[in-house]
């Protein structure tokens, strides 16, 4: 994984008023954090933080930081949250947290489905992907960008797992049984059957008052007084 530059200055003033007042002048507030070391609070430029995101590949970016003003000394982070607007989608903070090249460290990283499942092409399936983020533990320059699973092997009622995931230099941290993606039968809407036209019924009370006169009609034939 690359690493790029990115130029900061310390934030001085906290809350709410200053960090709105940054945004208006085109900066985003943000944080430098690490273990052992004193968090900095820092305001970098919007332009150079957004080209830094477009030219990253992947969620996570290392970037070689250097902070204006600061005793001169190296410092490696990886960009651990952006913080956005819900609505507008604009940035509002950033969170650096230092790392060392040469350590460990654990993120998350896309699962990205590539193909056409035979189970959606000849059958008509529906491909679910259930599962786009898994851990993996690696060196931060071994952080793969994204990790592909091919499915066009999966037929009906085929289901991909976590295990099925190659990654090189990287260990994955997901269980190994969790579903990734899954073909389900297409959905087969049934038609409305028309309904049956019932005979009205006749209510009880009619009944009975036609049963009480047919009982009261004298028989043909007989006698008349």
């Amino acid at each position: 994984m690359a690493i790029v530059s990115l130029e900061a200055s310390r934030r001085e003033g906290v809350g709410k008023g200053v960090a709105r007042k940054l945004r208006v002048e085109g900066r985003v507030p943000g944080v430098y954090y690490g273990r052992g070391e004193e968090s900095i609070p820092l305001v970098v430029g919007l332009k150079e933080l957004e080209a830094v995101i477009h030219n990253a590949e992947g969620s996570n970016v290392i970037v070689d930081l250097k902070v204006a003003g600061a005793q001169a000394k190296e410092r490696k982070a990886l960009i651990r949250e952006i913080q956005r607007d819900p609505v507008a989608g604009s940035i509002l903070h950033l969170d650096l947290q230092h790392i060392s090249l040469t350590e460990r460290i654990t993120v998350e990283v896309p699962v990205v489905l590539v193909g056409t499942p035979v189970g959606v092409k000849d059958a008509g399936g529906i491909l679910e992907h259930l599962l786009r983020e898994v851990e993996v533990e690696c060196l931060p320059t071994d952080i793969p960008s994204k990790l592909e699973v091919d499915v066009s092997a999966l037929g009906i009622g085929d289901t991909l797992h976590v295990s099925d995931i190659k990654a090189e230099r990287a260990t994955i941290q997901t269980e190994a049984d969790r579903a990734i993606a899954t073909v389900v039968p297409p959905t087969v809407l049934e038609e409305p059957k028309p309904a049956e036209e019932a005979a009205p019924a006749e209510p009880e009370l009619i009944a009975k008052e036609k049963k009480e006169e047919e009982e009261g009609e004298p028989e043909e034939g007989g006698k008349q007084g």
